[in-house]
C-alpha cells in the first residue's frame, strides 16, 4: 500500500505520528505521507515536526516510506499559490490541498486555485469540473479518489472526470483513525465502486508509485 493522505492529532486525526507510522507499517504499507491540515496559523508547526518524526522513523525502519505532508484546508483561492510555495519551503515533500468536497462549505474556484497552483494531489475535489480535470492533466496534478465516507460520495464523478481528462488518479484513505487505514483488498473494493475497471485500478495504484518516485523515493 501506498497512501499519501493521513492525518494524526497535529490536526483533527487521534494518533501519534509515530504511532500511525507504525500501525501502518504493521499492516504492509510500503509509503504512508501524512498531510495533517494546515492553514497560515500552523503551516510552520505541522510540516516541521512532521519533517523531524519522518526523519527519526526513516532511521529507525526501513520497510516504509514516510513522506512529510501538509493539507492545506479551507484557503482563500487567492492566497492558494502563496501557500503552498510556503509548504514546500518549508520542507513538504507531498503538498494535498482540500478540494471541493460536497460535504463542506468550501468556496468555489479552490479546485482551480490548487490546480493552478500545481499541488501534488487535489484530495476529494467534488463535482470537478472538465476544465479543471483537463488542467490537472496538463499540470499534473492528481486527483484523488477517497475512502474517506462522506468525501467519497463524488468519486465515481471524479473518476469519470479524470478519465475523460486523461488526468491522473490516486487512492488515499484520508485517514483519521487506525481503522481507516486500507488494504489493498479495500483499495480495490473503493475504486471498483468507483466506476473503475481492473485494467483502470491497476494504473491507479502505478500512479502512487509514479507519484512516490518523482519526489525522490525508491520502492
Amino acid at each position: 500500500m501506498i497512501d499519501l493522505h493521513t492525518h494524526t492529532f497535529f490536526s483533527d486525526g487521534v494518533l501519534l505520528p509515530s504511532e500511525l507510522i507504525q500501525r501502518a507499517r504493521k499492516m504492509g504499507y510500503r509509503a504512508i505521507g501524512i498531510a495533517d491540515h494546515a492553514d497560515i496559523s500552523n503551516i510552520e508547526f505541522v510540516v516541521k515536526n512532521l519533517t523531524k518524526v519522518c526523519r527519526d522513523m526513516g532511521k529507525a525502519y526501513k520497510d516504509i516510506i514516510c513522506l512529510p505532508g501538509v493539507e492545506l484546508t479551507h484557503i482563500p483561492p487567492v492566497l492558494v499559490s502563496g501557500l503552498v510555495k510556503k509548504a514546500r519551503s518549508l520542507g513538504a515533500k507531498i503538498v494535498v490541498f482540500h478540494g471541493e468536497t460536497v460535504t463542506e462549505p468550501v468556496e468555489p474556484g479552490s479546485n482551480r486555485a490548487a490546480i493552478d497552483a500545481k499541488v501534488d494531489i487535489l484530495a476529494h475535489p467534488g463535482n470537478i469540473t472538465d476544465e479543471d480535470a483537463a488542467l490537472a492533466a496538463k499540470n499534473n496534478v492528481y486527483l484523488e479518489i477517497t475512502a474517506r465516507n462522506g468525501h467519497n460520495i463524488t468519486n465515481k464523478h471524479v473518476a469519470q472526470a479524470a478519465l475523460k481528462a486523461g488526468a491522473k488518479l490516486v487512492f488515499d484513505t484520508d485517514g483519521h483513525a487506525p481503522s481507516d487505514l486500507a488494504d489493498a483488498k479495500k483499495r480495490e473494493s473503493v475504486l471498483a465502486e468507483a466506476g473503475l475497471n481492473k485494467g483502470q485500478i491497476l494504473q491507479v495504484i502505478r500512479n502512487s508509485e509514479t507519484l512516490l518516485i518523482s519526489k525522490g523515493f525508491k520502492i
